[in-house]
């Protein structure tokens, strides 16, 4: 699984996988992949650093990347406190009362919520890139698009490629025009925030777009077919997020939620705005319906809305609440039906790149004998 992008890196499959896990990122970087660190949930750079001493200690020498949340356009002046002010006591009272229905335990005292939007502030993201630049990283990729151009172009100073997502060839031409190295196209199905084409139609729009940029397709990849399929249609490599989040090596710390993850079908996830405020698909639970019901108050813009549910989410997480229970999650949680070693994932996925370019090369020959 080899392309001119991954040559340049330096790896031996075209595979980057982005996981919040260390041990995963390090994982994949050492079975030939590239490993992406997400680093929104770093709130402390102590953490990051910590963590990151841990990758260099156990990738073998291998390239990674860290994954940030940054908007392109700074908002100067606001406090996580200004934000809180504008949640609606309404909105505030639909989250009790939905805790209350499933008898969701509260958080010990003195325990803080265990995701924040704060990682999605600037100045946060900014505090990662500090650590992170101290570090041998060769990507960075953020999550909202095209980071800000002082980001890119001190990331260029220091040798390490830029990527960002896209969903659509519109917002890949923003991202080329604005200086980075590498698109992300990714698709309605992949987990997280998305939009609403889906990767077949999107990855060769996007390599249309660009070209010569290399593309990177996301979204309803987990085999070495669906990687066959992704270079045949032009990226340069795929990138790859949910299948990770049942391998050996995740830490979930929640059997429930794996559980969950296993038993799982390409139908059970939504695209909500549940979580964030943006749509972002997930796995399909009370608590999505609930957020999504005409009848209820309806979710918040971002940040709002992640703000407002993040105590309940740690919540529902620390103590299992299985009914209201979910994690972002594409739909290729459909083939996500053991948990397995990265290893052993990539295993799968070389055999199964194999066998589609083998099936597709006897085509090609029987089309060239008629």
């Amino acid at each position: 699984m080899q392309t001119d992008l991954s040559q340049t890196l330096g790896i031996e499959h075209a595979v980057f996988g982005f996981t919040p896990f260390p041990a995963v990122a390090a994982a994949i970087s050492r079975a030939g992949g590239f490993g992406v660190l997400g680093a929104v949930r770093y709130t402390d750079p102590d953490e990051l650093t910590r963590d990151l001493d841990w990758i260099e200690a156990h990738v073998d020498g291998r390239p990674y990347g860290l994954d940030v949340v940054m908007p392109a356009k700074k908002v100067e002046g606001v406090t996580e406190a200004d934000v809180e002010a504008m949640i609606p006591e309404g909105h505030r009272q639909f989250v009790r009362d939905t805790l209350a229905k499933h008898g969701v335990p509260e958080l010990a005292e003195g325990e803080a919520a265990g995701w924040r939007i704060t990682g999605w502030m600037e100045q946060v993201a900014r505090s990662q890139l500090d650590v992170a630049f101290d570090y041998p990283i060769r990507l960075l990729a953020n999550a909202l698009g095209s980071p800000p151009a002082d980001v890119i172009a001190r990331a260029h100073d220091q040798d390490v490629l830029v990527a960002a997502l896209a969903g659509s060839a519109r917002h890949a031409r923003k991202h080329r025009d604005a200086g980075i190295d590498i698109v992300v196209a990714q698709g309605y199905e992949a987990g997280g925030h998305t939009g609403e084409i889906a990767s077949m139609v999107l990855t060769p729009e996007v390599v249309e777009a660009v070209a010569p940029m290399p593309v990177l397709a996301a979204g309803g990849i987990g085999s070495g077919q669906q990687v066959a399929a992704a270079l045949t249609l032009g990226a340069q490599g795929v990138w790859l997020g949910s299948l990770w989040l049942t391998t050996t090596e995740a830490d979930l710390h929640s059997p429930a939620l794996t559980r969950k993850l296993l038993a799982a079908g390409s139908g059970d996830t939504v695209r909500s705005r549940a979580l964030t405020g943006k749509p972002a698909r997930q796995l399909r639970t009370e608590w999505t319906d609930a957020w999504d019901d005409p009848a209820g108050p309806g979710p918040l813009p971002m940040p709002l809305q992640g703000l407002l549910v993040a105590e309940a989410v740690s919540r529902i997480q620390k103590h299992e609440v299985d009914p209201l229970l979910g994690t972002p999650v594409g739909q290729i949680v459909g083939r996500m039906n053991s948990e397995r070693s990265v290893q052993a994932v990539f295993d799968d996925l070389t055999r199964g790149f194999e066998q589609a370019v083998d099936r597709v090369n006897r085509i090609a020959g029987r089309s060239g004998q008629s």
